[in-house]
Parts: structure tokens; sequence; C-alpha cells
């Protein structure tokens, strides 16, 4: 079957949306093409900086012949309904339709019969209207056409459009259409500098391997792959390590069509500045790669930079070039940090009084004593100095005032800890500084050290409390104010550091010291305040705990219960239930609870009715009911006390022991006797087993 090959060639397309437009292109393409009839065996895009390409192949040749029948009017029915229907599927007169009966009477039915069109006119009508409406977050006019009404608007000038269809074994044809005065054809262009000369194209294949002759990668993951293995051999051959950056990576590959990997070099005098300093105003600035000294880990004065050309000098001219702008970069950046260190972390701190964090939550003074008080009472929970964590929630947000985290606002809270180290601070408060954002994100670290998780809870809290104090709570998708992150920091926090955090003592607590001060006009009541929170971070519990792969019924089965205010005591509950299900006491015993739970669930709606209450030993008549009885005291007990020590995997333990005999009942017992009293008394007896083993779990939310 053939296949479609499509290239739109422009003026240099934005590095940061090229792998979207990529993407876009294949959607809109192979999506009309499915509408249309037309089913398709495979589609890839690609992006360079001057041109986005798509390849279809396995298209039919045409469209398949579509035959439908429609329904119209009832015979005898109004003239205007008969007219629509005729005109509507086209007939000449009401001759050329059936009749076709059912019990509602006899109706008009049309046989419409439409042959498919070939493929390559379906592209040809399709591919304008997609190249039209293609969604660039930002497009541009350009020329005198750009004064006519509906001109091309398109991310930079498009200057080309390749479009072929056709067999493999045999000559394409051209998709014959025009977009702004621009006529398709087989033509495109290598290389801006090294290969500038028009192209003739047939199909994907030898459009690739023309291009790459014509000093053009078109697959943006192979300029990484070259770019990336170019670079570290480069590094390497220097004895230096390149820094990996995969972010940075990408970007680069959006801006060449021919990578040519080289080196530079800034002076010794740099190194003096921090590393994520050097290494922010190298990448920010002039996008390129740093490298490390493998024996030390240390920052190397040397760069790695990507040109687009293979230059006549080999390259010095460029490297030159780019020595030039980074040492003109690196001297601001020296400039910053050392005028930073003049000025004392807590000399900044008044500045803070003028800053609003949030017009309904105050300024970012009156949040930082908030963080001060909440840290205060967390740092004995976490085993933390209460002073070293006062002292680091009150410098911690101080760097944001400083001249190099203006200018790279992504190094703030590390330049925070190079400054309070420099003036002196605890090494705790120093890390603190750094670590109380953390973490940002399910892969991020967790912070360890007391003074650090103390202040990290406290910012977090503060910023959850407040929040949710003005009613300013996550909605469907959105998230302003990174809520969902900021509890899923908290729970990663309290888990990772087996922290023990009574949530439904300790909220309230925050949600006091948040709302006495004046800044905060609270629009939900301190006492709604805290429950909501709650039910919010059991929320995201349950979707970290899915996340690392906890059964989702576990879960469920585990809060069912209630006591959702110790989030570590969760986890592990939900850990020693999911092991104990994995053993044969472990399935049995569950089914046997379900069991107990369906006969129930049953009787009680034929009775309208629940058999709560202790049954009576005395109208116990089968050996199996006294010890069923027996074993479900005991393991009452022995459970309830597991649990009070939080031994869990003892509460399951104890949980095993009910499996002998709750099997032997079902399998002796006769549970609706004849006798109503009886009945009555095994019915409570098997509400004792679902009451038993609430103890660790609600066994009714668990799947079989």
């Amino acid at each position: 079957m053939p296949d479609l090959l499509l290239e739109l060639f422009s003026e240099e397309i934005p590095a940061r949306m090229q792998a979207k437009a990529a993407d876009d292109l294949r959607r809109m393409v192979t999506d009309k093409l499915v509408a249309e009839g037309l089913v398709y065996e495979g589609a890839k895009a690609f992006a360079t900086p001057r041109r986005l390409a798509l390849t279809v192949h396995g298209i039919p040749v045409r469209q398949p012949d579509l035959k439908e029948e429609r329904r119209g009017p009832r015979v005898g029915g109004p003239e205007p309904a008969i007219q629509g229907f005729l005109k509507a599927t086209g007939l000449a007169s009401l001759s050329d339709a059936k009749i076709q009966s059912d019990k509602k009477g006899d109706f008009y039915i049309a046989l419409i019969e439409k042959p498919g069109r070939a493929a390559i006119d379906v592209l040809a009508e399709i591919l304008p209207v997609i190249i039209r409406t293609f969604p660039w977050p930002k497009s541009m006019r350009w020329g005198a056409r750009s004064a006519k009404p509906g001109s091309l608007n398109w991310v930079r000038p498009l200057h080309a459009i390749t479009a072929t269809f056709g067999l493999e074994t045999e000559e394409p044809d051209i998709v014959k259409f025009s977009v702004d005065g621009i006529e398709t054809g087989n033509t495109t262009y290598g290389h801006r500098f090294l290969a500038p000369a028009a192209i003739q194209v047939r199909r994907f294949e030898d459009y690739e391997a023309k291009l790459l002759n014509a000093k053009v990668v078109l697959d943006p993951e192979r300029r990484k792959d070259a770019i990336l293995t170019d670079a570290k051999q480069l590094a390497f051959a220097q004895g230096f390590e390149l820094v990996e950056d995969q972010n940075l990576l990408d970007e680069v590959a959006g801006l060449v069509e021919w990578p040519v990997v080289l080196m530079g070099s800034f002076d010794q005098e740099f190194l003096a500045t921090p590393a994520e300093v050097i290494r922010a105003t190298i990448r920010n600035n002039q996008k390129c790669f740093v490298v490390s000294d493998p024996k030390t880990g240390k920052l190397a004065n040397k760069f790695i930079l990507v040109a687009n050309i293979e230059a006549t000098d080999g390259g010095k001219t460029i490297i030159a070039g780019n020595e030039r702008v980074i040492r003109a970069r690196l001297s601001d950046a020296k400039f910053f940090y050392e005028t930073d260190l003049k000025t004392k972390l807590e000399d900044r701190l008044p500045k803070f009084e003028q800053i609003v964090f949030h017009e309904k939550l105050g300024t970012q003074a009156e949040r930082i004593k908030r963080i001060e008080r909440l840290a205060a009472e967390i740092a004995p929970l976490v085993g933390a100095d209460v002073e070293k964590a006062k002292r680091a929630a009150k410098l911690a947000k101080a760097d944001l005032l400083t001249e190099v985290v203006g200018e790279f606002p992504e190094v703030q809270g590390l330049m925070g800890k190079y400054y309070a180290l420099a003036q002196g601070e605890d090494p705790s408060v120093a890390a603190a500084c750094e670590e109380h954002y953390k973490p940002q994100g399910p892969a991020d670290r967790v912070p360890t050290d007391p003074v650090s998780v103390a202040v990290a809870l406290a910012d977090k809290i503060d910023t959850l409390v407040g929040f949710w104090a003005i009613d300013e709570k996550p909605t469907g998708s959105k998230d302003p104010y990174a809520l969902r992150r900021a509890a899923l920091g908290v729970i990663r926090l309290i888990a990772e550091n087996n922290i023990r955090l009574n949530l439904l003592k300790v909220i309230p607590k925050f949600v006091v010291t948040l709302l006495e001060g004046d800044a905060v006009k609270s629009a939900e009541s301190p006492i709604a305040i805290a429950p909501s929170l709650l039910v919010f971070f059991a929320d995201r519990l349950k979707v970290q705990l899915r996340e690392q792969g906890a059964r989702h019924d576990l879960v469920d089965a585990v809060f069912a219960l209630g006591d959702q205010d110790d989030l570590l005591m969760i986890v592990r509950r939900v850990e020693a239930l999911g092991k104990f299900l994995d053993t044969d006491d472990g399935k049995n015993l569950l089914a046997g609870t379900k069991r107990a739970s369906n006969i129930l669930a049953i009787e009680e709606k034929k009775d309208k009715r629940t058999f709560d209450g202790a049954p009576e030993p005395a109208l116990y008549s089968l050996g199996e009911e006294k010890v069923l009885a027996k074993a479900i005291d005991e393991v009452k007990a022995e459970a309830s006390a597991a649990v009070a020590k939080e031994d869990f995997a003892a509460a399951m333990s104890a949980m095993a022991k009910l499996r002998p005999p709750v099997d032997a009942f079902f399998d002796k017992v006769r549970v609706n006797d004849d006798d109503p009293k009886v009945r009555e008394n095994r019915l409570k007896l098997l509400n004792e087993i679902r009451s038993a083993t609430r103890a660790v779990a609600d066994f009714s939310k668990i799947q079989d």
C-alpha cells in the first residue's frame, strides 16, 4: 500500500516547540485519515530547527465504498418531512426509496451508495486544512500576503511544502494543493550553510538519506545520541567527564541540524564561584555543557558547546566567540556572588515586609514568622533541636532576595545553604536552607536531617493550612498553588523518615498558629479546616501508595477503619496486610470472611435488621460453634493488643488463627437453622468474625 511523505519547511522553529509540533502533526493527519476511512499501518513524525516531517505508511489507495440505509418519515407523512428526507439523502423522488414495515407502521428507507475517493484526493483536501489550523502556541503572518484576509499563520515563515504519495515500487505522485500561495512539490533543502541547494526527493527512505548527505540529521533522537556520545568522548579524551543534563540535551538537539561538538575553556579563577552558579550561567546563557574532573568530582574550567556547522578553521572562531561571552557572564555571576556575601541573610529579612506572599495570607515576613513557630512545634516531634529549627526557618527564604537567585531562580535554597555556611551558621541550619523545599516531586530526594525535616514540614503545612483557610483548594485538574505536591511532600517526609505525627492533633495547632495573626482572613472556620485537610491527606496517601504498587483495595480496606491521622501507621498497616494476604492463611481467611459478610448481607436485608450484639453461649449446640466463638475472643484480644503496640505483623499472625475454626464452622454448621433463636445466634457469631477482622482492616473492601 502507498506511503505519504510530508515536509513543512520553514525558518527556525523554536526548540521548545518542536517535539509537540511533530506529535501534533502526526496526530492530526492520522486522526483525519482514520475519520475518512483510510486506516494506515504506521506513522512517525520528526522535527529539526527548520522542518517538520511526517511519514505515514500503509495507506489504502482509495477509501472503501460506503453503503448506508437511512430511515425516513412514515408513509403518508407530512410533506415537509418527506421533502427534507429527499434532500438529505439525494433521492430524486420517493420511487427511489424502499418501504420497510415494522410494528409502528410503514417507513421510507433510502439506500445511499457513496463510492470511495482516491486517497491522494482525500489527502489533497485534508492536508491544507491541517496546516492552516495547526496549533502553534505562537504564530505569525509575514510578507505581502499577510495583509490579505485569511493569510497563513505559522510559527515562522513557511517556505516550502513537500508532499508525495505512492507505492514503494513506483514513482510517487505529488499531492497537489497550495497554502497561502505555496505550491506543494517534491523539493526540499539541506543544511542552510553546508548544503543549501535544492534536493529532489521521492519517498521517506531517500528523503532521509538525501538529507543526511546534505548535512541534516532528521531524527531528533539520533541527534541527541550523536551529541551525547561525541561530548562524552571529547571530554574523556581531554581527561574530563561530561556533566550530563537531559533537559539541556533535548534543547540543544532542537537548535542544530548537523551537530558538531567542540570544547572551550574559561579562567580558573571563576571556579571560586559555586559550581551550580557556573553551571547555570553556562547553561542558561550559552546552552553549553560543563565537565568535571573525575578524580575530584569538581568542575573543571572547560565547557562543551554544540555547533551547527563544520567550520573550516576547525571551530576555533566559534569556540573563541563562546569563550568571550561565557567569560563576561561568569564575571557577572562572580560579582553577584561576592556582592551577596557582603550582606548577612538575616539583614535581608526586613525587605520581606514589603513583599506580599498572597493578598489573603499576608506578607512573606508574616509567613516566615509562622513557619518559625510551626518549626518550633514540629522540632520535638521529629527529634530536631528547637533553636536550630527556628533559626533555619527564619533564614530559609532569605536567599530569594540575593543577586544570584534573582539571576538564576533555579538555585534558590542551594544558595541559601552556601551563604549560611559562609556566615558561620550551624551545618544543619545551612542544610535546611536548601532542603526545606524538598521533596518537590516523586523523584526528588527526601531530607533526613531532623532540622531540615522540621522546616520542610512547617513550610508545606503552612502552605496547605493557609490556602485551606482561604478556601483555595485544588479543583479537578487545577492546582495553581501546587497543594497536591505539598501534601505528597509531607507524606514522603513522614513515611521515609519513620516519623510519628498525629495529624488529627497537630493540624488544629497549626490552624490556630496561622489564624492568630491579623494577616489571614479565613474563609473557613478552624473547626472545618482540620478534618477537610485530613481527607485531602488521605486521598494523597492513597495516590502515593498506589503509585508505589500497593493494591488500591488494600488501601481502601485500611482507610475504611477511619483512623487516617497517623500516616506512617497507615502505610505500615497496608504493607502488613498485603504480606498477609499473599499467604494461604490470608487468602482462606479472606474467603471465609467474605462468605460470612455475604450471608449476613442477605439475611440482614431479608429481616430488615442487623445482627449486632454478643451471641448467647447457651445456644451453641455444635462443637464447631464453641470452638469458633472461643477463637474469636482470643484473636480479638491478641490482634487488638498487637495493633495497640503497632505490631501489625503480629496482628496478622493472630488473624491467621481464625482460619481453621472458620473453615470448620462453614463445613459443619448450618447457619439458617429452623429454630429462629439458633439462626439469630449463629448470624451474630458470623458478625463476630467480621468484627474481629476489623481490628486490622475492613475485609469487605478487599477484592478476591
